[in-house]
């Protein structure tokens, strides 16, 4: 059964792929990337119809995966949201901080409704996985709302938020004392995905990368203890605290490692 769990998401993700991006290749989901070339913003709607197909095919092979209805329930909403930040977000606001200001002007934002979405679904999902003290509650619902956010924060290169993705899962694979398979899966399904943002093809786009830094969050309640919560709580919250005084593309760009594994892949970028 391991081999059905890498084999099935890798071929839903290359039939949706097929059925959805000559969709998205349309005036409306349009925008300028980083090179002011106008591409397909919403790359990463891939992700969740993947998902959906793979899990309901891997209960046909007896195989389910932990706290599904929950997972693929709050990934379908944080992506919709995401989609519509995609589309019909304006881009004058930006930041965590502007979007909540705005929200606070009256004048509520694409983005001020996925910052409220994200904690709505993310304390639904806490309340539905793990303990239900209420000190877990607050820190599972803050845990899985940052990380949403913070993927959204590094999607700003082609191939930054996969990658940022990739090497924080296989850290959590590495050290968790669980696996979760939906991970798993997410991971097969971005490795289909990933040439395409790779070469500045598509953007990933909220759509796709709300997907992954929620999944990361959810993984991080399963994975560890209250103090490991804790850990992450607080790098979290000082990651947004560093990104909303200071740039992390610059950050990147000066770092040498770090702008190696940000170039890696992407020479045959347009």
């Amino acid at each position: 059964m391991f081999w059905t769990k890498i084999l099935i998401p890798l071929i839903m993700t290359v039939i949706t792929k097929k059925l959805f991006y000559s969709i998205i290749n349309k005036p409306l989901c349009l925008k300028e990337n980083y090179k002011k070339v106008m591409i397909p913003v919403c790359g990463g709607i891939v992700f969740v119809p993947a998902l959906f197909v793979s899990i309901v095919l891997l209960n046909l092979f007896g195989v389910r995966i932990e706290y599904q209805e929950v997972i693929l329930l709050s990934l379908s909403l944080i992506s919709f949201v995401g989609f519509i930040d995609d589309v019909l977000g304006d881009r004058s606001v930006r930041g965590l901080k502007g979007h909540i200001t705005m929200l606070l002007k009256g004048k509520p934002t694409t983005g001020s409704l996925k910052a409220l979405s994200g904690i709505l679904i993310a304390f639904y999902v806490s309340f539905n996985v793990g303990k239900n003290n209420i000190e877990e509650l607050i820190i599972n619902t803050l845990i899985i709302a940052l990380f949403t956010n913070f993927l959204n924060l590094v999607d700003l290169r082609p191939g930054r938020c996969g990658k940022t993705f990739l090497v924080i899962s296989l850290i959590f694979l590495i050290i968790g004392k669980t696996h979760p398979h939906f991970l798993v899966l997410l991971t097969m399904i971005l490795l289909v995905y990933f040439p395409e943002d790779l070469k500045a093809n598509v953007m990933m786009g909220d759509t796709g990368s709300n997907v992954l830094g929620m999944s990361l969050g959810i993984s991080s309640i399963l994975i560890f203890d209250l103090y490991g919560k804790l850990i992450i709580l607080a790098l979290l919250i000082l990651l947004h605290i560093f990104a909303e005084k200071y740039s992390l593309t610059a950050l990147i760009e000066k770092n040498k490692f770090l702008n190696y594994l940000d170039m890696l892949g992407r020479k045959g970028e347009r």
